[in-house]
């Protein structure tokens, strides 16, 4: 959108105007990480003029080195930029709050209808799909990450980890970071960071925060501040857990939720492909939440919502509960409800005190090479981890009894289908959706 220069100098924006936008936004932040930051790009760089796009990618680019969703934590950034806490915590929590009440909705609507013939006609098509997606997502990421040698072994050797060893995914994230940081002693070109944002920054016009306006009173760095926010934060983490604890039981499931999502709240790296192996392992494998064919349907139903991609845990929360019926048989809605929202509360409880406390921190040490270097082996060893994702999946829609029994050859058609749909005609992931279910509703009925 060209500069327009009848229009009026910027001053602020109000306070109300902006809440209506990150409203709007938890509702129409469709297509995954990519789509998200596109869509606040379109409407607050190039639409609106609220921040120039200099500032919007160097807020983005601290958000890519936190744990977390960065679509989510630039939303809060950029909240918090404007109006101060307040409007980080508006903006933050908007952007997760109506795919949370969408995802509730639609777990209950798949435990009670699922074995509907429309319904699992629908997700017959849809698990082919997203198969060809976490694909997609592995050479996506790979792509963007893997530009030596060094880094391609470290997203090898990660697979293997994994993939033979079943080596849990948080020692594998350790590994790569102490990894980036000596060999980043020794060779610190392997780690070079790619500037091709800044150099296809374009000039959509004078901003309310542009170029040069300085940092508000508020974003500057205070150790007062700081110790306010995370004293603050403690007590968000502390009172719920010790509240679990008391009343139910280290045990029992609601508490080991609230601690298992913690730990994957720090863990994810490279957004949410990075940290479903992580949940696959515990809540599948360690847990038994929920069964492999649940976990692909809920990435299936996170990959069709709105919302950051990360919120599939609030699927596998809802699903833990109700299988288990932690309220009894005739309480398994309220049971799988409160599962859900416990598993988003302490997921996303972190990535607002990255953005509150530490911004103004990360902001002097975004280019230093002795943060960034893990970081980038962590990321390198999160393509090898997805991989492996991508190939779990695929054995258990091409093969949902097991080898020794049929190839679904229909799902296997559905898969390539939408793989060439993806990495061909690049068309956007809700279509690939829509299409595979339709596919897969015409074969379900017909076989």
């Amino acid at each position: 959108m060209p500069p327009n220069d009848a229009a009026p100098p910027m001053t602020a924006v109000p306070f109300w105007q902006a809440f209506l936008f990150w409203l709007k936004l938890g509702f129409i932040s469709f297509g995954g990480p990519a789509g998200q930051i596109a869509v606040m790009h379109q409407e607050l760089v190039e639409q609106k003029r609220w921040i120039s796009e200099k500032r919007f990618l160097h807020a983005l680019n601290y958000c890519m080195l936190l744990p977390g969703p960065e679509a989510q934590q630039l939303a809060t950034y950029i909240g918090w930029l404007m109006h101060r806490t307040v409007g980080g915590l508006v903006a933050g929590i908007l952007f997760v709050l109506p795919s949370l009440f969408i995802l509730i909705a639609l777990s209950w609507v798949y435990v009670k209808f699922g074995d509907v013939p429309i319904i699992a006609g629908l997700f017959y098509g849809i698990k082919p799909a997203v198969t060809a997606i976490v694909f997609h997502a592995t050479y996506r990421i790979g792509r963007r990450s893997l530009k030596n040698n060094f880094l391609w072994l470290i997203a090898a050797a990660s697979f293997i980890a994994i993939f033979v060893f079943n080596i849990p995914f948080p020692l594998i994230v350790l590994s790569a970071a102490v990894l980036g940081y000596v060999v980043s002693k020794k060779q610190p070109h392997l780690f070079a960071h790619n500037t091709a944002h800044q150099n296809n920054q374009k000039n959509y016009g004078a901003a309310l925060i542009d170029d040069n306006t300085p940092p508000p009173a508020h974003a500057q760095f205070r150790w007062l501040h700081l110790l306010k926010i995370l004293l603050i934060a403690a007590l968000l983490w502390c009172v719920p857990m010790l509240l679990l604890t008391l009343n139910l039981g280290w045990q029992h499931t609601y508490t080991q939720m609230a601690w298992f999502f913690t730990k994957a709240a720090l863990l994810t790296f490279g957004g949410a492909y990075a940290v479903l192996p992580y949940v696959y392992q515990g809540a599948v494998s360690h847990y038994a939440w929920l069964s492999p064919t649940q976990m692909i349907d809920g990435l299936a139903l996170g990959e069709s919502t709105p919302g950051p991609l990360i919120m599939v845990v609030a699927f596998v929360g809802f699903l833990g509960a109700f299988n288990h019926g932690l309220l009894g048989s005739d309480q398994l809605f309220l049971a799988g409800a409160i599962g859900a929202v416990i598993v988003t509360w302490f997921t996303f409880l972190f990535s607002f005190v990255f953005i509150l406390a530490g911004a103004p921190f990360i902001e002097s040490t975004h280019n230093e090479l002795k943060f960034t270097a893990p970081l980038t082996a962590i990321t390198a060893a999160v393509v090898g981890v997805i991989l492996n994702l991508a190939l779990f999946f695929s054995y258990h829609v091409l093969w949902p009894n097991g080898f020794e029994h049929t190839f679904n050859y229909e799902a296997a058609l559905i898969t390539l289908a939408a793989m060439i749909a993806l990495f061909k005609f690049q068309l956007n992931v809700l279509y690939v959706i829509a299409a595979s279910a339709l596919c897969g509703l015409i074969l379900y009925l017909w076989i």
